[in-house]
């Protein structure tokens, strides 16, 4: 599979900066997942199942909106798509901030819900841009440095609404168990009154943002010149169904990202479990993502130069599998260092899972994209199965069952998966993509 694009040969730093900076907003959007787990179990004072709501939301979107998502930039064409999933998720934001601010737990959720959508047509038209934005031969690289921008704000984004949202939360925990009701309303309306500051502040920059990638001199690059050629077998298939690899990637895709958000936003939960304090357990995402954040400057080392994509897949997955074991044969801060240790794991699967299930799609690229792209709701999936199993049975247990057979699958797409139904090799084009 080849691309080609009238731009190709110039050079693209300043437009690679821009989607850089589009990475950095996927990161610190997504990764406040996590942490607002917590704060919701005591802003709005629910159970920590209905807490998990909040990725199940997120992810979720991604599966309803994906595929809308590729007829939208059909009309809007990518640059103008990014500027309507920036603005959507302003609107989102906003939406959040203002009903978390007035204790709706609802009106929350949708708020939620409304970003995710917004990252999904984001999303949708920033994962094959990057890759066709230059030379081909160098999308790795630009994979990996749209990780690390990915990831930096992902570190950054726990600690930042640790420090001026859920400061003090041991304390005041305490102070609402041993209050009487109209006591604890008014500690709970001031604390949850905390976030409307900061994310109406979000709204605004993402709708700026917004205004300004339309007016960017990022050039116009529309879906359809993602493989203007080299279409060769594509051209005599007729439908998706004729590519069972995309439909097996997807699948890969799906507890891929399924172990990450577990690794990501269920660290703490998974921390609290051993009676670890809940100041010192929001912070526990950012140490997952820095592992992430290493293993993309490994990867951006490793990869292709010693390395290629599937065989170091399949040392991620192996390393995953055996790591979430450590985690289960171990107890307190080492078992959680174990788990933040499968950040390292995660790093590079999807820069290699995405290229290896879209391969020799040809005209079919897009939707294909926008399959793997509905393949986020595991996200969603694997952390409800997560926070309803260990209610009824040990939570190590249930953390090893639920990620073991899922980096086995991710084994299975790397040794074989990939090639399914294909006949002959097909010149691999690399896409890049941080769901998260």
């Amino acid at each position: 599979m080849s691309t080609s694009t009238p731009t190709a040969s110039r050079s693209h730093y300043g437009s690679i900066a821009i989607i850089g900076a589009l990475f950095f907003i996927f990161g610190f959007v997504t990764w406040l997942n996590g942490p607002l787990i917590t704060f919701a179990k005591l802003a709005f004072n629910v159970s920590e199942s209905a807490a998990f709501l909040i990725p199940f939301a997120f992810y979720i979107s991604y599966f309803v909106l994906a595929l809308p998502s590729s007829v939208i930039l059909k009309f809007t064409g990518m640059k103008k798509g990014m500027a309507l999933g920036l603005f959507l998720m302003a609107i989102g934001a906003a939406v959040f901030g203002q009903y978390t601010t007035e204790r709706v737990y609802g009106g929350a959720i949708t708020g939620i819900f409304v970003i995710g959508a917004g990252l999904a047509i984001l999303q949708t038209a920033s994962n094959p841009y990057i890759s066709i934005l230059g030379p081909i031969e160098g999308a790795a690289q630009r994979i990996a440095v749209m990780g690390i921008c990915n990831k930096v704000a992902g570190i950054l984004a726990p600690l930042v609404i640790g420090t001026l949202v859920m400061h003090g939360m041991g304390d005041l925990s305490a102070q609402v168990a041993n209050a009487d009701a109209a006591t604890k309303e008014q500690l709970l309306n001031e604390f949850a009154a905390r976030i409307h500051d900061p994310y109406m502040v979000m709204a605004g920059l993402l709708a700026l943002l917004a205004v300004g990638i339309v007016f960017s001199p990022l050039p116009e690059i529309r879906a359809e010149d993602v493989n203007a050629d080299g279409d060769t077998g594509a051209t005599r298939k007729t439908s998706l169904f004729q590519f069972p690899h995309v439909w097996l990637g997807a699948l890969c895709i799906f507890v891929y990202v399924g172990v990450e958000v577990m690794a990501g936003d269920a660290i703490g939960t998974y921390g609290q479990g051993f009676g670890l304090p809940v100041d010192a357990t929001k912070f526990f995402t950012s140490f997952t993502l820095f592992g992430m954040l290493l293993g993309y400057v490994v990867g951006l080392i490793a990869i292709p130069r010693f390395v290629s994509q599937e065989r170091y897949l399949t040392f991620s997955a192996v390393l995953g599998a055996l790591l979430a074991i450590g985690a289960f044969l171990t107890k307190g801060y080492v078992s959680v260092g174990f788990v933040a240790a499968l950040g390292f794991a995660h790093a590079m699967m999807w820069p290699a899972i995405f290229p290896l299930a879209i391969q020799g799609l040809g005209r079919f690229t897009e939707y294909g994209s926008a399959l793997l792209i509905m393949g986020i709701a595991g996200g969603a999936v694997i952390p409800q199965l997560f926070v309803h199993l260990k209610q009824a049975y040990d939570f190590q247990l249930v953390f090893v069952v639920l990620m073991v057979p899922c980096y086995l699958y991710i084994l299975y797409f790397a040794l074989r998966g990939h090639k399914a139904g294909q006949r002959h090799d097909v010149v691999n084009g690399a896409t890049a993509s941080q769901h998260g």
